[in-house]
Parts: structure tokens; C-alpha cells; sequence
């Protein structure tokens, strides 16, 4: 095949719209009298570099005459265009009579027909007949090309008129109906469909894009009709040959054999001839549409050849057109992608396609793999799908899946699910071996299966979340995760052929709690859909059965499992929830109120033989659980079983307590404080009587654990946040709970200080460890926010309101700043320690400003002036924070300002310490904090906010001359990012007003310290040149005279696509990636969207620092 040239640069530019107001019916003549042909002539080798010089004026939708209006008419008053504008059923009568004028009058017939043809690409052009054959088609065509140029053309395909919506279909329906009236004559004549196809692929490769798409349509139509015909024409040959060979065997020679020789003859020539046509329009059009800049025209290219391979493999299963399936696996846009996976889903369906596809399985499987990872879901769910079918004729190895398996944690739920079906079919049906297993559904296959599935948790054993995964990927395809009795009996032992490990049990518990959530329908994976699930009246009683279900399989065997396993702390969790999703009423209808109280006292044992968060927690929301949902007897059972646990916590606490006060271990004293706390975040505890001792034990903190004090804290702080709601949602209150509120408050104020540094004492951090600062950042944020002075203002409670002195929040602040100075690598870990210290220490800080609890005039500026030091996680938390304050119309150009200042500061206090690496970081710091601060005003709020920007720009001068020259690089670090936000005039006046500040001064005594000024003043000159000079072009245009474009050149980057085919490929072969479908890239620099007026220097000054800070 030639090599076929790429579009060039020109042909991606986007069509300019011309309104078109009057449309006229053009001729031969009239077009002779039009401009003369181009020299690019759409001659077939070249066609496609003619869309150059092609500026197509974009066609208006038709909306004239409608199809009511000739709906009298009979067919033969209406133009074939018309009965395929809106009449379906009209059409195979149109074309019958249509072919009988072809009988008649071949030249006038055909010249009708193509006339036709050309107005459904939407200009009306007439032909004469008689001239048909001396009409050069490359003239004519790019006749009809200079019509799109002056806008002559009417889309009829993206019309939105209801008469119009189904032209695709009925132009598609029309040709096919052609073909197939003609298959008995006229398709071999060698000039009807000749004469057709030349013009089809001449006009296929135009540049007006409706022109392609049509014509396109039409090809492809047309090869798809072509092999209907060839199949039948296949199926007499086939009979013809049964039947000469029967005569000949019967040695018998005369007139019948001699007859079906001629018909064999001839069949075989009217295929031969019908597979030319075909060859004719695919090597002429799909070539070069299979690549075209028009996705859904490459779309319907893969679409046919997909149908061609399938329904005439005999022609179209070889690697020859193979490869074009192959190649658009790598096309940029996802709908191609994915018609071509689902092309490929169809020919693997049939096994006597596998063979001929071996070759191309051998060079493409590993794109086939990869495309199960694509950027869009649905092209992976396919690609998971033709992964599936791979397997299944054996084409791929067990090596080959190994990044498949890895998507069974991925984001996207259909994703997960496509792989989930994968590795159930493979790895634990086996459907694609010898010996599948679970087609029956019997006790035995669910053993097989559950141990296949055991075997793949084995991976994942020391994760349960990803465990979780993996279980809600494949439960849906399992039937027997939902065999409760079946994974009981493993877990009791019950079968001897099966011996379960540590790890296997552990699995198999956590397989069984997850099985169950999913059947009563919640989620065991997180999920970015945090809405409530709704469910229809049939789901509801699918959902209750098997509730029920779940709770007659466990009923008699729970208190054996708990038994069990109630010393190993990891499967205690897991089997503890499961009472949650049982139906507790049948406990009592099935007369096991016994039962019942046995599983509550086991979780009573279970919840004192483990201290772990995970335990404690499960034993008691399921506690809770019983006790709220259970009714009557089994009820008190469980409210009965709380008030001791509650008891004996309480006995144990003050146990502990002396014990620790005589100097022995904090063990008891902290796994009792952990019990405390976890019950404490379900509900009131009276713990008046401890209250004291914990301030006692407080008093001592030096000699006790960092974990210890946190939880005396948080215990605390949890008895008075209960006594509040006590008092809040009390009908009346009494002054003596009020006076012992205020009483507790003080004193967990007065604890919480204590902890907090104070540089007048001269205590530094050392003696609090970094977790228990994040807890006391936490808690003083949690405490303030609970009587800030706003929720008690104008009640009768407005004693209880509360803010921090400036002192204090300065501490506060101080060991919040700390907090966020610490490494990652010091990060402390725990069970509780569910956040890092930075993300702790400033969603602490932030809470206090976005409630109102603090003023804003200290706090606030000091969290924004971190906003570019800590990280996207403390970059988020600060992002949100600024929204919530502008969401309150609140001037954030002062709080912006005075964030500035104090990196500054910061920055100015390292420089005089003479700290140079330090102090550089600072200033690179405080610049992107500038260049992330000005990002804020963006596109029209520049405008709306154009006062603040001047606001931050003004003040910004007058705090970076207070102090000159030592505090000037604030005007270039900080001041100059805010002043590319303003107008030019505003820029002029800024200008004047920074140069009259030096007027009366000697700058060239110290040249080093008035650098920085020297560069902002240079900047804005520059700027303000610039822009002058646009006004200058501006009345220039207006007065005729030609001013080149501002600004640089937009680069029009044109890529190659990657060969996958050998050197041997031709340009046919290798897909030339347009850069007008490329996405505009992204140019966000550290200005973050900085406008176009900004100078050259500038702009290589900004991504010279992008480099530097690596934004």
C-alpha cells in the first residue's frame, strides 16, 4: 500500500461559522462560471493534503421545507432525497422504480442517483446525463468542495427537526436496498456501482468534514451490503459444486453438467468481481478514514471492519485488515477504543475464528491486557471482557495477568467488578480448564470454591482492607460465600478433609462478616457515594430473607464461634459485628432467649479479655445494637449486660487508679481508660466520682505515659461535652450541675494549659511527646468550639460561653506551628493515630476560625501564611478554610496581607541570623505563598475584587518601604505577583507612585539592598510597555494598517503516533495524530493562570521558579 501523506497543520484548524442566509441550487454551468480550480486537486493519492488551504464555513441544519408538505405526493412526484429525508417505507418501492428508469435511461438514472447523493452531503448539485461520461470526477468534486467553502451546504445529519432524525438510517436503509436490488444484474454491469464508488471515495476524502462523514457512511454501507450479496452468491456456488460433483461422480457428461459448470463459472465470477468492489473501498476509503481527525468517522470505520471480518472471514480474517483492529487499540479517543474491543469481544466469541487470529493475539495481547487499566471505565470494563475470551481459548498464561489482579483495588467500582467475574471464572470456577468446579452448587463445590478463595485472601492477609476488596469484587459471582452453613462448619472443624491455618480462619471470618453485610445490603469498601441507599419494596424482601436466613444458619452456632475464637483479637472483631445484621425478634419467636444471653456475655468477656480499639469498639456497638433493637425480654437481657460492663469499668478505673498513685504499672490504668473512653463516645457515663482522681493522676504526668494523659484528657473532655447536653437538652436546669460544669471546665482548661508552651516559664516542647500534643491541640480546638460564645449568646446559658485569651491562642498556636514542623519520618504511630500531626494540628487550628470561636485578626493570618509549606494535605485544609471565609462576604485582602507579612517576617528573621539555606527556602516560600494567594483572583473576580487587589498592592508598597532597603524584596517577592492581577492603569499609577518614593533618595550608596526594587520597577515598565503598545495596535487595526499578532506564537506541537507494526508499516499503517483533537495543554505555571499580558522575562522567571520549588 502507498504511503498516504498526514493532514497538514492547516487541516486541524477549527472551521470558521458563517451565517449562509440563502442557499441556491448550483449546476455544472453555473460552477464553470465560478473561481478555477486549485491547484490541489483531490487526485486519490493526495486527497488528504488538500484540507490545507480549506477554510470550511460550517452548515446550518436544514430547516426548510417540511416533509408534510410533499407527504401527498405519490413516490413517483418525490425525489429519491426527499423519500429518504422522511419516508422509510416509501423507499424500497423508490428504488424499484428507480432501477427500472436505470433499465431505461442508464445515464440519466445514475446521474439522479448521484445527484442524490450529493445532496444528502448537503449542496444540490445537478448533473446532465448526457455528460456523465465525460465529467472528470475530481473536478466535480472539488466543484462541490469550493461550495462548503462559500458556506453552500445544508447538514441534514445533525438536524434538529423530528422529520429529520432518523436520515443516517434511512440513507444507510436506502443504499442497502440498492444492492440489493440490483445483486441480479445491475451490480455487475461494471458502471452503475463503478461509477458510484468513484465518487463515494473521491468525496470520503475532502476536507468538509459533513462531506467525509457522508460519504463515509455510504462506503462503509456499501462494502457491508456487498458481502450480504457475496454470502448468498457463496451459498449457490456451494450448492452449484455439490451438485456438479454429484453429475460428474455419476459419469454422466451432457447438458446439465455442461449447465452447471457455466453457473459455477459464473458465481465464482460475480464473487470474484464483488470482492474487487470491496477491495476498491476499503483500500480507497477505510485507509484513510480509520484515522481520520473525526472520531466518530474512525468509530464507524472499526465498527464495519469488525462486522466485515465476522460475517465474511473468508476475505477479511488475515492479518491484513487484522491490523487496523489492532492499531486503533491505541486510538485517543475512548468511544474508538472501545469499538474496537468490542470488534475484537466479537470475533473471539467464535472458536473457528481462533486459529486464523493467533498472529494477531501473539502481537497485540499486551495491549489487550493494558487497556484494562484505560483512563476511561467502560473501554477497561470491555478490555476485561476480551481478556476473559483470551483465557478461554488459552491464548494468555497466568504471567500475563499479573496487573489485572492489581485492579481488584482499584477506585472504580466497574473496574472492580469486570475483574472480580475475572478471577472468579479463572482462578476459582476454573471455568477455562479441564476440570471446572461449582457447576452443580453442592456442599462439595462450595468446599473447592471457598478454598480457592482462602488461598487468594492468603495475599492479603496482613490487610483486611484490601481483603474487603477483593471479597466485594468477587461476591457478587460467588455463590458460595452465601452458604453460611457451609463456612460454619469450616470454621467448627466440622469437616475433617479440611484443615483451616491461623490465617485461614482469620480470612474465613472476615469472609463471613463481609459476605453478610453485602446480603443485608451495605458496603464493606469506602465508597465516594456517601448518600443513603434507597431500596424498592422487592430488594427490602430480598434483604429481610436473608437476614432471616443469616439468622437461622447462626442462631445455635454463634455461641460456638464466639467460644472459639474469643481469645484471638483479630477474628474477634469481625464475629462480634455480625449480630448487627441479624434479625433479633426470632430469638425469641424460636424460643433462644438462652442463646441470646449467652452471645451477650461472651462479647461482655470478649470486650475485658482484649484492650485493642478494634475489639473494644466491635463488642460495644453491637452491645448497643441488642439493646436498641432487641425488644422485651432478650432487650433487658442486653441493657443488663451494658449497665455491668459499665460497672465494672468504673471498679476497675479506681483500682487502677490507686495502684498507679502506689506506684505500680499504667497497663491496667490505660486499657481501662481506652474501655472508658470507647463507651464514653456512645453515651453517658456517670463518672463524677473519678473525676478528681484523674486530676490527681493529671497532677503527676511527668512520671506517666504520653498515651495514658491523652486518654485522661479525652475522657474528661467527653464527661463534660455529656454533662453540657445533660444541661442543653434538659428542661430545666439547676445551678448547682451549671456551678459543676463551670467547675470542670475550669479545670480541663486549667490541665490543657498546662501542656501548652509558655516561653515566659522558659518550657520548651521536650517534656510533651508528639502525640500527646496532637491530642491536646485537638482537644483545646474541640473544647473552645463546644462553648464559644456564639452558641450560648442571648440564652440563659450565656455564662457557659467561652473564648481563649490572646495569650493563650498564641500558645495554642505556637504548638500547633510544632506540631507541623515535625517530618514524617517522627510521626508516631498507634491505633488511635488516624491522622498525621500536621493534618491535626491545622484542622484543630482551622476549626477555631471557621466557627467564629477566636477572632480572626491573629489566628487566621497565621494559618494562611503556611498554605505552601506543608503539603497538599495542609494546603486542602487551608484552601477550604479561605472558602469558608469568603462564603461569609468577609475582606480576606487584609487577612491575605498580614498572612504575607508574617512569612516574611519569618523569612527576615532567618536572614538576620545569617541562616542562608534557611532563609532562601523562606523567600522561595513566601513567593509561591504570593503566587498561590493572587491565583485566588481569577478571570472575572479580578474585576469584581479589583479594590482588594489594589488594597494588597498599596499596602504591600507601604510595608516594604517602612524599613528600606532591608525589607524591598518584599516587593518582588510578594507585591509584583498581585500587581499582574490589576488594569494598566492601575499598573501606571502603581509605577509612578513606587518611583516618586526614591525621588529625594541616593540609591546608588548600597546598590545590592535596592536590587529588588530596581527589578519590580523594571518588571512593571515592561508590563506597561506592553500593554501601551497593544493600544497602539488596537488603533492601528482600526485604521487599516496590518500590526502583527502580540504576544508568542502558539505552538501547534504534531505527533507522530507510535509504529506497532514492524518497519514494514506504510503511512497507511501508522496513525498521525492530529494536533487539533490534542486538548490545549495545561498552562498553569506557579502564577497559576497568569494573564497574556504578562512579559517574556516574566514568564521564564515563573517557570525558572517552578523548577526551583517543584510545584
Amino acid at each position: 500500500m502507498e504511503e498516504a501523506a498526514a493532514p497538514s497543520e492547516a487541516s486541524t484548524r477549527r472551521s470558521k461559522r458563517v451565517r449562509n442566509p440563502q442557499f441556491n441550487v448550483v449546476d455544472d454551468d453555473e460552477l464553470a462560471r465560478g473561481s478555477e480550480p486549485s491547484d490541489q486537486s483531490p487526485a486519490r493519492p493526495d486527497r488528504e493534503d488538500s484540507f490545507g488551504d480549506f477554510e470550511e464555513v460550517r452548515p446550518k441544519a436544514k430547516g426548510g421545507r417540511a416533509v408534510g408538505e410533499t407527504s401527498g405526493k405519490g413516490i413517483t412526484e418525490q425525489s429519491l432525497i426527499e423519500i429518504i429525508k422522511g419516508n422509510r417505507k416509501a423507499i424500497t418501492q423508490a428504488v424499484k422504480y428507480w432501477v427500472e428508469h436505470y433499465e431505461k435511461d442508464p445515464k440519466g438514472a445514475i446521474a439522479d442517483l448521484l445527484a442524490t447523493f450529493f445532496e444528502a452531503c448537503g449542496v444540490k448539485y445537478n448533473m446532465r446525463g448526457d455528460l456523465l461520461d465525460e465529467a472528470d470526477v475530481d473536478d466535480i468534486v472539488l466543484k462541490l468542495v469550493n461550495c462548503a467553502k462559500n458556506g453552500q451546504v445544508e447538514d441534514y445529519q445533525s438536524s434538529k427537526r423530528k422529520d429529520f432524525n432518523n436520515f443516517k438510517d434511512n440513507l444507510v436503509y436506502f443504499w442497502d436496498n440498492l444492492v440489493s436490488e440490483c445483486q441480479n444484474g445491475q451490480l455487475f454491469d461494471e458502471v452503475l456501482f463503478e461509477k458510484c464508488m468513484d465518487y463515494v471515495i473521491a468525496i470520503s476524502c475532502t476536507p468538509p468534514r459533513l462531506y467525509r462523514q457522508v460519504a463515509s457512511l455510504v462506503g462503509l454501507q456499501l462494502v457491508t451490503s456487498f458481502i450480504m450479496v457475496a454470502k448468498v452468491l457463496g451459498g449457490q456456488r456451494e450448492t452449484t459444486q455439490r451438485q456438479l460433483n454429484a453429475e460428474i461422480k455419476r459419469r454422466v457428461d451432457g447438458p446439465r453438467v455442461e449447465s452447471l459448470g457455466k453457473r459455477l463459472s459464473s458465481t465464482h465470477e460475480k464473487i470474484t468481481k464483488i470482492e474487487a468492489m470491496m477491495r476498491k473501498i476499503f483500500l480507497g476509503l477505510f485507509v484513510h478514514r480509520y484515522r481520520d481527525i473525526d472520531p466518530n468517522i474512525r468509530m464507524s470505520c472499526i465498527q464495519s471492519l469488525g462486522v466485515w471480518i465476522l460475517s465474511y472471514p473468508s476475505l477479511f480474517l488475515q492479518d491484513l485488515y487484522l491490523k487496523y483492529l489492532g492499531w486503533t487499540l491505541n486510538d485517543k479517543n475512548a468511544a474508538v477504543r472501545k469499538a474496537c474491543v468490542i470488534a475484537l469481544q466479537n470475533l473471539y466469541e467464535l472458536d473457528d475464528n481462533v486459529p486464523s487470529l493467533a498472529l494477531f493475539t501473539e502481537r497485540f495481547s499486551t495491549r489487550m491486557i493494558e487497556l484494562a487499566d484505560d483512563v476511561d471505565i467502560s473501554v477497561a470494563v470491555s478490555a476485561v471482557g476480551l481478556v476473559k475470551q483470551l483465557l478461554k481459548h488459552k491464548l494468555l498464561i497466568d504471567d500475563d495477568l499479573g496487573p489485572l489482579y492489581d485492579l481488584l483495588v482499584d477506585e472504580p467500582p466497574e473496574i472492580r467488578r469486570a475483574i472480580g467475574e475475572l478471577v472468579y471464572d479463572h482462578l476459582i470456577a476454573q471455568k477455562y480448564s479441564t476440570t471446572p468446579a461449582g457447576s452443580k452448587g453442592n456442599d462439595n463445590d462450595s468446599l473447592v470454591t471457598l478454598g480457592r478463595m482462602l488461598q487468594i485472601l492468603r495475599e492479603f492477609s496482613t490487610d483486611p482492607i484490601l481483603s474487603a476488596y477483593v471479597i466485594d469484587d468477587v461476591w457478587e459471582f460467588m455463590v458460595a460465600m452465601k452458604d453460611w452453613k457451609c463456612i460454619i462448619s469450616m470454621l467448627m472443624d466440622e469437616n475433617p478433609s479440611i484443615e483451616l491455618s491461623e490465617n485461614d480462619a482469620t480470612n474465613l471470618i472476615r469472609l463471613l462478616c463481609a459476605s453478610i453485610k453485602k446480603a443485608v445490603g451495605e458496603k464493606i469498601v469506602p465508597s465516594t457515594d456517601s448518600r443513603k441507599r434507597s431500596y424498592t419494596k422487592a430488594q427490602k424482601e430480598v434483604i429481610e430473607n436473608s437476614r432471616r436466613s443469616i439468622t437461622v444458619a447462626m442462631m445455635k452456632n454463634y455461641p460456638q464461634l464466639l467460644q472459639k475464637y474469643i481469645a484471638d483479637k483479630a477474628k474477634v472483631p469481625p464475629l462480634v459485628e455480625i449480630i448487627m445484621h441479624m434479625n433479633l425478634e426470632l430469638y425469641c419467636l424460636k424460643r433462644q432467649e438462652q442463646s441470646f444471653s449467652t452471645v451477650l456475655q461472651l462479647m461482655k468477656e470478649a470486650f475485658f479479655k482484649h484492650g485493642d480499639k478494634e475489639a473494644l469498639r466491635s463488642c460495644l456497638k453491637s452491645m448497643n445494637f441488642c439493646c436498641l433493637e432487641s425488644k422485651g425480654e432478650v432487650q433487658d437481657f442486653a441493657l443488663n449486660k451494658f449497665k455491668e460492663i459499665e460497672d465494672e469499668v468504673i471498679t476497675k478505673l479506681k483500682t487502677a487508679l490507686r495502684e498507679v498513685a502506689e506506684g505500680e504499672d499504667e497497663y491496667l490504668l490505660l486499657v481501662n481508660l481506652k474501655r472508658l473512653y470507647e463507651i464514653q463516645l456512645l453515651k453517658f457515663v456517670p463518672v463524677d466520682s473519678l473525676f478528681e482522681e484523674f486530676v490527681a493522676t493529671l497532677a503527676g504526668f511527668q512520671n506517666s505515659n504520653d498515651e495514658v494523659v491523652s486518654f485522661l484528657l479525652l475522657n474528661m473532655y467527653l464527661h463534660i461535652a455529656w454533662c453540657l447536653h445533660a444541661i442543653v437538652c434538659g428542661e430545666s436546669v439547676s445551678e448547682a450541675s451549671l456551678s459543676s460544669l463551670l467547675s470542670k471546665r475550669t479545670i480541663l482548661f486549667n490541665q490543657l494549659g498546662l501542656f501548652l508552651p509558655d516561653s515566659s516559664r522558659g518550657e520548651g516542647f521536650m517534656k510533651v511527646g508528639i502525640q500527646l500534643a496532637s491530642r491536646v491541640c485537638t482537644i483545646c480546638a474541640e473544647a473552645w468550639c463546644l462553648f464559644r460564645k456564639s452558641n450560648f449568646s442571648a440564652t440563659k446559658l450565656e455564662i457557659l460561653g467561652f473564648c481563649p485569651d490572646e495569650s493563650t491562642l498564641k500558645q495554642f498556636w505556637e504548638l500547633c506551628e510544632h506540631q507541623l514542623s515535625i517530618s514524617d519520618n517522627n510521626e508516631e504511630e498507634g491505633e488511635y493515630v488516624e491522622e498525621t500531626n500536621r493534618d491535626v494540628a491545622m484542622i484543630a487550628a482551622a476549626k477555631l476560625v471557621a466557627s467564629d470561636t477566636v477572632p480572626k485578626v491573629y489566628l487566621c493570618p497565621e494559618i494562611i501564611s503556611h498554605f505552601v509549606m506543608h503539603g497538599s494535605n495542609v494546603a486542602e485544609i487551608i484552601k477550604q478554610l479561605i472558602m469558608v471565609i469568603r462564603q461569609k462576604e468577609e475582606d480576606v485582602s487584609v487577612l491575605f496581607l498580614e498572612a504575607l507579612k508574617r512569612a516574611y517576617q519569618r523569612h527576615m528573621v532567618l536572614r538576620l541570623n545569617e541562616n542562608e539555606e534557611p532563609a532562601k527556602k523562606s523567600f522561595l516560600d513566601c513567593k509561591a505563598l504570593a503566587i498561590r494567594l493572587s491565583g485566588t483572583y481569577m478571570g472575572a473576580a479580578r474585576n469584581k475584587h479589583r479594590t482588594d487587589i489594589l488594597k494588597i498592592v498599596k499596602d504591600g508598597i507601604e510595608y516594604a518601604f517602612l524599613d528600606m532597603p532591608k525589607q524591598l524584596s518584599f516587593l518582588e517577592g510578594v507585591v509584583l505577583h498581585f500587581v499582574s492581577k490589576l488594569p494598566t492603569n492601575d499598573v501606571l499609577d502603581i509605577l509612578t507612585h513606587v518611583q516618586g518614593r526614591t525621588a529625594n533618595i541616593n540609591t546608588d550608596e548600597d546598590p545590592s539592598s535596592w536590587r529588588p526594587y530596581f527589578s519590580f520597577v523594571d518588571i512593571l515598565l515592561e508590563k506597561y510597555a506592553k500593554n501601551e503598545g497593544f493600544a497602539v495596535s488596537r488603533v492601528n487595526e482600526k485604521d487599516g494598517v496590518s500590526v502583527r499578532r502580540r504576544g508568542r506564537p502558539r505552538k501547534r506541537p504534531k505527533l507522530r503516533g507510535k509504529r506497532l507494526f514492524g518497519q514494514n508499516s506504510s503511512s497507511e499503517e501508522e496513525e498521525a495524530i492530529s494536533s487539533s483533537d490534542q486538548e490545549a495543554p495545561n498552562e498553569q505555571d506557579l502564577q497559576e493562570n497568569d494573564d497574556e499580558d504578562s512579559p517574556l522575562i516574566h514568564a521564564i522567571r515563573s517557570s525558572s521558579k517552578l523548577r526551583t520549588l517543584k510545584v
